[in-house]
This record gives structure tokens, sequence and C-alpha cells, in this order.
């Protein structure tokens, strides 16, 4: 595969094993997405703190709170040095770990199964994958429930399913 992940710790108290995994979710998530005959590639999952994210979400989408997830896709127009042959960058993954822990706990799951799911999620909206319609929805969600089974997590909407609600609390940013 033609694309390089980047993971870095930016601020919370993550666990040993989180960069392993985030690499692990977001090269799942390319490896059934992305198109290697679009070029090399590259992104970036950051691990970060409720008070970083509710900053970034503040700033960029307006909303003065904390979130599992954001994502801010990127496009070549957007980088102006990019050259012929260069790794068009996908953009940036960048989690909550007070959030992403509350929420493990809230739903009854390994805090790390629930990190994977995030960290696919927030791949797939990189890639252009949305949950604003029903339709949209029910691929990406069909999608990502597919990719965690490959790696052995069960389906994180099953309970959602069951009360009709959506376990991601997350919107894609305004561009």
């Amino acid at each position: 595969m033609a694309v390089d992940v980047s993971v870095s710790r930016e601020a919370g108290d993550w666990p040993e094993d989180a960069e392993w995994l985030a690499e692990k979710a977001a090269l799942a998530a390319l490896a059934a997405t992305y198109d290697d005959d679009d070029g090399p590639a590259e992104l970036s999952v950051v691990l970060a703190d409720d008070a970083l994210v509710q900053r970034l979400n503040r700033e960029y989408r307006g909303k003065d709170k904390p979130t599992n997830v954001l994502s801010f896709a990127l496009t070549e127009a957007e980088d102006p040095d990019a050259g012929e042959g260069a790794p068009m960058m996908l953009g940036d993954v960048i989690l909550a770990r007070e959030t992403v822990l509350r929420e493990a706990a809230e739903q009854d799951k390994a805090p790390s199964d629930h990190m994977t799911h995030l960290v696919i999620h927030g791949v797939l909206h990189l890639l252009g994958y949305d949950h604003e319609e029903d339709a949209e929805a029910e691929e990406m969600e069909g999608l990502e429930t597919r990719l965690l089974e490959t790696l052995g997590i069960a389906d994180p909407y099953a309970a959602g399913r069951a009360d009709s609600g959506h376990p991601i609390n997350d919107e894609p940013p305004e561009r």
C-alpha cells in the first residue's frame, strides 16, 4: 500500500500500545478503501486529550465541547508545495482520550476496540465517507462493521440499532 500513516501523542495519558492500535486501524481502513492508483498518500492520527479536541472543535467547527474524533480532510489544492509524485496528504484524525474512555465505559466496550473503531471512522471521513443522510450512514456503518470484524471486534452499532441511536458523536468539519 502506498499510504504512510503517522501517529503522534500530543496530549493525554494514552496506553503504551495506542500508536500501534491507531496505525493498525488506519491501515485496515485504507486497505479496504484507498485506491493505490491514486498514488502515494499520507495521513496522520493524533492522540490528544479532551482539552485539545475541544479547542480544535471550537476553532474549526464552532462547537465549544470535546468530541470523540475529529477528521480534517485535506486536498491537493490546499497543499501548494506538493510536487509531481509527492504524496497526497489525506488529512488528520484526532482522538480525545477522556471522551474515548468515557464512551467505552458507557457502551461497555473495551477501550482499545472503541479507539480502533473511531480511527477507522475518522479515516473513512478523510476518504469522503459520511453519515449525514440515512443511505450514507448505512454504507459507512456497514463498511466500519466489516472492517472491525476483520480485526476481531464486534459490531459497534448493534446496540444503537436497537434504540436507533448513533454511538459516534462527531460531525464532519465544515470546510
